[in-house]
């Protein structure tokens, strides 16, 4: 999604915009690169410059904030770059516009073309965008270290994850954003992954960015600050977006960073169903309110409402909630063939939604909405990794099914069924056997005559 934050709300940008009452940033024989960009802007772009630049300015001295080990709420900061300590605001910014001034050129350039984008009277800068080397100004051209942490303060053996799960963390996170170009984010995040020794899956679109990584807890930390703080993502991300578990870099063989078309494979272009017309977001208590509502109901086969997981069959054998609707199919891309053959099931029906981490039910909201049949859609926000953080004993039983070499996790004693129990054991050697691929299972190909047959519904 494009930013919407405006010139007006430069003031509150929280902790990213400093303050510049000690460096002249109009002084541009500090920033020489600046006044070819601002001579090339149109008029109605310029008003826009000066905030641009600030802000450009802030994010990247953000980048350069040394982590401290007692408290992310010290008041005391530190500063490192290019093998510097600093101290002060003063000295920091000082640097950053004497020796930085190109990063701050094409991160300027950047927050303009975001900027355009937002404004209501788009038309004039989209012809004057074509006609001047804005475009070529975007994050590609500038080296991806400029968005590296840095990390030498810190002892080597912090940033690399035990052997022991309780040494380290996964991350699971994805951010729906139109991006313009996918291979720059690739290339960024293979650097950021490599800089902070985790691995793991990051599957990168025009739609966005889908990721799970594993790694020592600081590096985890690091990698959702700066996740937070680069331009495009950080007006559509917040940190509860980032869902934790215990694990590492171990949890994953290698690390894979690709481009796709899709970021989670339903096997249909976004440009025909798009992630901007999900279905209504539910937080985990409001979802929760709402399955002791249908299961309370006597004849719950006569209710008007559904409870669909839309993940695969041999995720929900192993866990699931109860009175679920879960269609047998072995990949996500079967989902919208299922709804298609199902669309008198839910004719006229409210429909709440739920998978792994939410991602899926993105684009499955959107597919089922699309066919409008439905009375209402709604889906679980943060999927079923947020509901179990706040209900582990809650309406989901079982396990829940991860696409790592963990396999699952376990919130509570419950066990569904015999099966289920069956099952586990043959996962591993299925999943190294087809060489999985996606960050969620959407993509993955399972031979199901191995596994035991799926119901349709539980």
């Amino acid at each position: 999604m494009p930013s919407s934050t405006s010139p007006d709300q430069g003031d509150d940008l929280e902790n990213c915009i400093l303050r510049f009452s000690d460096l002249d940033l109009k002084d541009m024989s500090l920033i020489n690169p600046s006044s070819s960009l601002k001579a090339e802007l149109d008029g109605s772009t310029k008003k826009k410059y000066s905030f641009a630049k600030k802000k450009a300015f802030a994010l990247f001295v953000k980048t350069k904030e040394v982590p401290t080990k007692r408290s992310f709420e010290c008041k005391e900061k530190l500063w490192k770059c290019c093998q510097q300590l600093f101290t002060d605001q003063t000295s920091i910014h000082r640097h950053v516009a004497t020796q930085h001034a190109d990063e701050i050129y094409h991160q300027t350039a950047s927050i303009l073309k975001q900027l355009a984008v937002t404004l209501s009277t788009s038309k004039s800068l989209s012809s004057a965008d074509e006609k001047n080397p804005l475009k070529e100004c975007l994050p590609h051209n500038h080296d991806v270290s400029a968005w590296l942490p840095d990390i030498s303060c810190f002892n080597p053996d912090e940033l690399i994850s035990g052997q022991g799960s309780e040494e380290g963390e996964v991350l699971l996170y994805y951010c729906y954003h139109d991006l313009e170009d996918p291979q720059w984010i690739c290339a960024w995040q293979t650097a950021l992954c490599q800089h902070l020794h985790l691995t793991g899956k990051i599957r990168i679109a025009a739609e966005g960015i889908n990721g799970t990584v594993g790694g020592s807890k600081l590096a985890t930390r690091l990698y959702v600050e700066v996740m937070l703080s680069f331009p495009l993502f950080k007006d559509d991300l917040c940190k509860d977006d980032f869902k934790t578990s215990k694990g590492g870099a171990h949890c994953f063989p290698e690390l894979r960073v690709g481009v796709f078309e899709e970021i989670v494979p339903m096997g249909i272009s976004p440009k025909k169903i798009s992630y901007k017309k999900p279905g209504i977001h539910l937080s985990p208590g409001e979802f929760h309110k709402e399955v002791e509502k249908f299961l309370s109901q006597a004849n719950q086969e006569q209710s008007d409402t559904i409870l669909l997981d839309c993940r695969n069959f041999y995720e929900s054998k192993i866990g699931r909630f109860q009175g679920c609707l879960a269609p047998d199919i072995r990949k996500f891309s079967y989902f919208p063939s299922y709804v298609d053959k199902n669309l008198e099931l839910f004719r006229e029906k409210r429909v709440l939604m739920y998978c792994t981490g939410g991602i899926r039910c993105e684009r499955g909201s959107a597919y089922l909405k699309a066919k409008g049949v439905c009375k209402e859609v709604f889906q679980l926000k943060g999927g079923i990794h947020k509901y179990l953080e706040e209900f582990p004993d809650g309406f989901y039983k079982g396990k829940l099914f991860v696409f790592d070499e963990r396999y699952a996790l376990s919130y509570n004693s419950d066990v569904v069924s015999g099966q289920a129990q069956r099952l586990m054991p043959v996962i591993p050697s299925l999943l190294e056997a087809k060489s999985v691929h996606t960050v969620e299972p959407a993509g993955t190909s399972i031979n199901s005559a191995l596994l035991p047959s799926a119901a349709s519904s539980f």
